[in-house]
């Protein structure tokens, strides 16, 4: 089994420059991301992982691609960044950050804990996911905190307008709504 990230991602990271200081600049991209995937008929997610201003690697939403309910971009941005820095899980060294299109789901939140990360920035919310469709599962209410209590830094809500406008704009391209609570199929 082979979960890959498409090349496409290179050429959306390419418009933007090389050093991106603040989230504010790392969201774009990884919104930039997610609505490059969703004109490519993937899922409307995206992520990146950076240290300090560098970015690391970026990843994308490929469930309907792969057929793998695992292939969410937070996974497959954190996967390509510790394959990159030749780590094992949870050995990062220094600050490093994951930027997300859309707050994490329960699955993401259970690989976040175990990643190393020490930053995680969010765009659109959970609430917002969830109001096209998505099942985003089961988390501790309070899940801003937990991940803090572990040495994790939250931002949520960076862009989150425009963030939840990809989300919005799947929806009524009419994308495939997937998770275990109610699939719906075009």
């Amino acid at each position: 089994m082979v979960l890959s990230l498409p090349g496409w991602i290179d050429d959306v990271v390419a418009r933007f420059p090389a050093a991106l200081g603040d989230s504010d600049q790392r969201m774009a991209l990884a919104i930039a991301l997610a609505r490059a995937n969703v004109e490519r008929g993937g899922g409307p997610f995206g992520a990146a992982v950076f240290t300090g201003s560098r970015l690391i690697a970026a990843g994308v939403n490929r469930v309907l691609e792969s057929g793998f309910s695992i292939a969410h971009a937070e996974i497959l941005a954190l996967t390509s960044a510790q394959q990159k820095i030749g780590t094992t899980a949870g050995a990062f060294s220094g600050s490093v950050s994951l930027v997300t299109s859309t707050e994490p789901c329960c699955q993401c939140f259970g690989a976040i804990v175990w990643s190393g990360i020490t930053e995680l920035v969010c765009g659109a919310t959970t609430a917002d996911a969830e109001a096209v469709g998505f099942d985003e599962g089961p988390k501790p209410e309070a899940w801003p905190e937990v991940l803090e209590a572990r040495g994790i830094g939250v931002q949520r809500d960076v862009r989150r307008a425009e963030a939840r406008s990809v989300l919005e704009d799947y929806a009524r391209r009419g994308g495939v709504i997937y998770g275990l609570r109610h699939p719906v199929l075009p």
